[in-house]
């Protein structure tokens, strides 16, 4: 057998597995409750519905996440930040023109540039950054 984890779907049944449905959950603790697994790799190609199809994703399309553009980040000493005021400017650690930073729960996913859509600031996926 190969070396994936397998997971007793039952198990999930026990009211101490998951904080209450009225309880909202933070993306700390989403990121805590859950370990990384490999991967489920089908024994053949029987045509089975896997835990990789479409279909064996499709319990997990409406759990939210955070998703967080970052234009830039700037580190200053706690006395310069209480002198900031109305129309002060914080300078950031990049250039005009310059891919920004896109990251869900926290993880950095791709790099994107600012664009306006209907009046409204939007961000487009220049580049996906593939996770180790």
């Amino acid at each position: 057998m190969d070396d994936t984890e397998s997971i007793d779907f039952e198990d999930l049944d026990d009211a101490a597995a998951a904080p209450p449905a009225s309880e909202e959950m933070s993306a700390d603790d989403i990121d805590a409750a859950f370990e990384p697994v490999a991967a489920a790799q089908p024994d053949s190609d029987d045509g089975d519905e896997g835990v990789g199809s479409a279909a064996g994703l499709e319990a997990v399309y409406d759990i939210p996440v955070q998703i967080s553009a970052v234009l830039g980040k700037s580190t200053m000493q706690v006395s310069q930040l209480l002198k900031l005021g109305r129309g002060a400017v914080v300078e950031l650690d990049r250039k005009v023109g310059e891919a920004i930073d896109i990251y869900v729960n926290n993880r950095l996913v791709a790099r994107g540039e600012v664009v306006v859509v209907n009046e409204r600031l939007g961000v487009t996926m220049t580049e996906i950054i593939k996770s180790d």
